[in-house]
């Protein structure tokens, strides 16, 4: 329902999504969390491992609250509106990050956090599995603690927004796996990128056909998260973390895709398959050659930043689809793409951002896992965001021989790719505050040139005079 309402606005990217900071919302849901908490020691316990093993917060990982009706009137002045649901008493924020609120005379306090698996869930926190759902369902509930007047409960979602349990038939359970492990396994290298969209597309008409766009669109990103993490080593510890106490990525923000000019509006075609809507765009400036459209299937829960080179002129027409001509420079994007190539092909994602306690993460991932940050790009009240520091990839000869032979980069940068590769990608530490669901269009030109490649190899080959090599 949310993604018609977006579509129906047919915003206009540049001015249509401003994202604003929404206080007396936050005031009104942390007051609630932290009654919440109070009422249930098992959470406050929970709610402390994740700060302290998992450098994130509790609060995050709400994903609704179920209120007594009386409460109507406070939530309505905290700027939720409501929203049609396969139950009554539905609530959500348009203009922020929240966890949805139902209103239900039947319970008083509830708070409902999102893990990837309840299962996994259960089994790491040695409780026992307390639901009637079926394995593999798109919806599934188990209850967790008890507190005084309260109930904690974890969820698990796959591409399903609703409250009542959905009973999927024997075939299209297995339809799930069998899906599920042709997106795990499919085909990313080609000579021809075009004949890699046409084999993801293939296998994507075929789920689609089989369980519709929003649970394809749930099992295709899943496959996604799990490639990039195969090659990014603070992804790796980072996960491990969480698992520990079961969570798994379901503190995902958003997936960052990295394109060629050549095939962007393909790409974005693509994922339109899948459900999404395109959103606000954003445009770094003529130095950074750089821009970027992010697209959201809210009924899957997915955002994506999608990013291209850009120039100036480009950026009022409708790039995303209309394609853009090929250039006779690379900027930051469209020399990645050329090293390690496409992010929805060989590649995999750039980077993952995920909500984390800003602060917590950056100390635990050094103090014990040695995983280092870089500076932040952005550093507000309401938004804080750095990356690792990058994981660097090996990068192909004959890549780096036709970019030489094309003049895109220097021999001294040549040597530092076939020698010491390339940077590859990144986990993104994120705190949103106040409900914010936007990006910070101000700090991003400085970090796109900071992971840009032959950045690094300016620095590499400094230091390798310096050392005397």
């Amino acid at each position: 329902m949310e993604t018609n309402t977006i579509a129906a606005k047919e915003q206009n990217p540049l001015t249509g999504f401003q994202w604003e900071p929404q206080p007396q919302a936050e005031k009104f849901v942390r007051g609630v969390v932290d009654d919440f908490l109070k009422r249930t020691p098992y959470a406050a316990e929970l709610s402390r491992r994740m700060t302290n093993e998992t450098g994130t917060r509790f609060f995050d990982w709400v994903e609704s609250i179920t209120l007594a009706p009386a409460m109507a009137s406070e939530i309505v002045a905290a700027g939720f509106v409501r929203t049609p649901s396969d139950i009554p008493g539905v609530y959500s924020h348009p203009g922020g990050m929240f966890p949805t609120i139902i209103l239900d005379g039947a319970r008083r306090l509830d708070v409902t956090i999102r893990v990837e698996s309840v299962a996994d869930f259960a089994a790491a926190m040695g409780l026992p599995l307390l639901t009637a759902d079926e394995p593999l369902s798109t919806y599934r509930r188990t209850l967790v603690a008890h507190g005084q007047g309260a109930e904690l409960w974890a969820a698990e979602r796959h591409g399903f927004r609703g409250f009542l349990h959905p009973r999927l038939d024997a075939e299209k359970r297995i339809n799930m796996l069998y899906h599920a492990e042709h997106f795990r396994t499919r085909r990313r290298e080609f000579e021809n990128e075009i004949e890699g969209f046409r084999h993801a597309n293939h296998l994507l008409d075929a789920a689609i056909r089989d369980l519709g766009v929003d649970l394809t669109c749930d099992l295709f990103f899943a496959a996604e998260r799990e490639y990039w993490q195969r090659r990014n080593r603070a992804a790796q510890a980072q996960k491990s973390r969480q698992d520990r106490l079961g969570l798994g990525w379901a503190n995902h923000d958003h997936h960052t895709y990295r394109s060629s000019r050549e095939h962007f509006a393909r790409m974005i075609a693509t994922f339109e398959k899948l459900g999404f809507i395109c959103r606000e765009r954003f445009y770094a400036g003529a130095q950074a050659g750089w821009g970027a459209q992010v697209l959201e299937q809210s009924t899957a829960r997915i955002v994506i930043f999608a990013d291209v080179d850009l120039a100036p002129e480009e950026l009022l027409g409708d790039f995303s689809r209309e394609g853009l001509a090929p250039s006779d420079n690379l900027g930051t994007v469209g020399l990645w793409c050329a090293l390690h190539g496409e992010a929805f092909l060989q590649a995999g994602m750039h980077h993952l951002e995920c909500q984390f306690d800003f602060d917590q993460l950056r100390e635990q991932m050094e103090a014990s896992e040695g995983v280092k940050m870089m500076k932040p790009f952005t550093n507000f009240p309401y938004l804080r965001q750095a990356f690792t520091e990058g994981e660097v990839w090996p990068v192909r000869r004959q890549r780096i021989d036709r970019l030489v032979k094309a003049g895109l980069i220097t021999d001294a940068q040549a040597w530092v790719f076939r020698e010491r590769g390339a940077l590859g990608s990144h986990l993104e530490n994120l705190e949103r505050n106040e409900g914010f669901k936007g990006f910070n269009q101000t700090g991003v030109s400085d970090i796109i040139h900071r992971t840009d490649p032959r950045f690094q190899g300016e620095r590499a080959v400094h230091s390798t005079s310096d050392d005397g090599r």
